[in-house]
Order: C-alpha cells, then structure tokens, then sequence
C-alpha cells in the first residue's frame, strides 16, 4: 500500500529532503505540496478522498500550521495528520493533539520516528 501524501513546508531544502527520504525509506508518494496555511487548507479540503496523510510544519510563509490541522479537523475517517516542526515543545504538541494531530515529530531528532510512523501505516493489520 502506499500513503498518498500532502507536503505542508515553507523550506524548499527541507520539502525536497523530506520527500525524497519519504519516497526512499517509507511507502509514500507526494502529491504535491503548501508553503501556507491558506494554500493547505484550500488543497486539503478540494481533495479529501485523494490524499491519506498530510504532514505539517507549524511556522509556515503565510499563517501556522495550527489552522491547517484546524481545518483538517472534520476529515474522513482514515485520513493521518502528523506534525513535522522544530517546535515540537511539551506544549506544542499538547495543543496539536487537541487539534486533531495524529502524532508530531521534532524535526532536529526524531525523523527516523516519521518514517517508521509512515511504514506502520502502509502495512495491513495482522489478522
């Protein structure tokens, strides 16, 4: 199975990394890609069946990376939202939670985590 995946990232350097380390080590395929909160939400909403995880930075060009996981709040069921930031605090994360965040990852150290997130989501439940 592979995870449809929607790239929430202001940082070109950082976006194209992550995609391809994404593509490489976990069975994702981009669909594309924000670098704001309006751009995001307005994608995430047009093609809800179309994508199976979006993953979100906090601090974005434009607005946050909070009103996008706000907005993704009423998603169909199935459908991951994972934070990816440098700010990936106590409280941080406490509030992505309450927003909806499936899970959040600091971007300095816990990579690996995201892949292996994404990996256990592409393998089928043990009968």
């Amino acid at each position: 199975m592979e995870l449809r995946t929607y790239i929430v990232e202001d940082n070109a350097t950082i976006r194209e990394n992550l995609i391809g380390t994404l593509e490489e080590l976990a069975c994702i395929k981009a669909l594309g890609w924000a670098e704001s909160e309006e751009e995001a939400k307005g994608w995430l909403v047009a093609h809800q069946g179309q994508w199976d995880l979006a993953v979100v930075d906090l601090f974005l060009k434009q607005g946050s990376g909070l009103g996008v996981l706000e907005a993704c709040q009423g998603r169909p069921e199935g459908r991951k939202v994972v934070v990816l930031s440098n700010y990936a605090t106590a409280d941080m994360r406490k509030r992505c939670a309450q927003l909806g965040a499936d899970a959040v990852f600091d971007k300095s150290n816990e990579i690996d985590a995201l892949v292996d997130y994404c990996i256990q989501q592409c393998t089928p439940p043990a009968p």
